[in-house]
């Protein structure tokens, strides 16, 4: 568990309190947890954590989903949000999370991403992943693949690329950032024989931000745009939907990789992977990705990202 190593920063849990002190002796963990206010702050010390206090509406079991726990979920959410609008936190960091059985209780929920953007009223996110030397930005996220089509419009494809540029800029400090587009189809539309989107929206938007200066190539067919050599000339790869990029990225660092939300008014990183309900509670979790989160998330809120 991180809380049994000397912290580097700062941190604030959102949960349930009884519940991860529960766990850490089920585990035969030495942690103990301190109640969070933020007008003291306690200090972190190692096997300690502060704590701020959600309730749970039933009793949870490792591994097992519970309908009735789908608020105290959203609730956790909601705290570190708000907790970051008023300023009395610098970043937020996100465990996994399973959509299905907030749906199931009645909240529809695509994920953190639509969900971060609905709360701070934001009008466009971008979900860039960050890991194994890549980073990589979606122009769309949690669509059916037979809905991606219409999601890709000139429109939606300019606000995602401003973001992207905006925010390697400021949150990541890269001058001028050089970004490679993927084409939708095949071979990217093999000259509008497998497709005419390239020719018909994407081409045409990506001229039209070139002229307004900015340091865009494309469309390119996906299946070689990842050749390692192709992406030396890169700073980012925007993929125009999740499981075109994504595959690469998890591949190339599952495990240590990092999911960012472009575009907030707040710095919010997650882990790169699912809730792994069969490891829940057995001690066998990989904390990596969730160190790694972490790590950026301070990063970005010092400014040395």
């Amino acid at each position: 568990m991180l809380a049994q190593q000397p912290p580097t920063e700062h941190l604030v849990v959102i949960a349930n309190r009884e519940l991860l002190e529960q766990r850490a002796r089920m585990m035969g963990l030495p942690w103990r947890s301190l109640a969070f206010n933020p007008a003291t702050q306690p200090a972190v010390a190692s096997g300690a954590l502060p704590v701020i206090d959600v309730p749970l509406a039933a009793a949870v079991t490792a591994g097992r989903l519970a309908r009735a726990n789908a608020a105290y979920v959203l609730r956790t959410l909601e705290v570190a949000v708000d907790g970051c609008m008023d300023g009395h936190f610098h970043a937020m960091v996100t465990a996994p999370v399973h959509k299905g059985i907030i749906n199931d209780a009645g909240t529809a929920f695509t994920g953190h991403t639509e969900y971060l953007a609905q709360r701070t009223c934001t009008p466009h996110v971008v979900m860039m992943l960050v890991g194994g030397g890549l980073r990589v930005a979606l122009a769309t996220t949690h669509v059916a693949v037979k809905d991606i089509v219409r999601h890709i419009t000139s429109a939606s494809l300019e606000q995602t690329l401003r973001v992207l540029e905006f925010d390697l800029t400021t949150r990541f400090g890269i001058a001028a950032p050089r970004i490679a587009v993927a084409g939708l189809n095949p071979h990217a539309g093999e000259s509008g024989h497998l497709g005419r989107e390239e020719i018909e929206i994407i081409a045409p938007l990506l001229e039209k931000l070139r002229h307004d200066g900015m340091r865009i190539t494309g469309p390119l067919p996906a299946d070689t745009l990842f050749a390692p050599q192709r992406l030396r000339d890169f700073d980012c790869v925007l993929a125009m939907y999740h499981d075109q990029g994504l595959p690469v990225l998890k591949y190339a660092s599952f495990g240590s990789g990092v999911n960012v939300t472009l575009g907030l008014p707040m710095i919010r990183t997650s882990v790169d992977h699912g809730t792994a309900l069969d490891l829940a509670g057995t001690g066998k979790a990989d904390a990596g990705s969730l160190r790694a989160a972490i790590e950026m998330a301070a990063a970005l809120a010092r400014g040395n990202a």
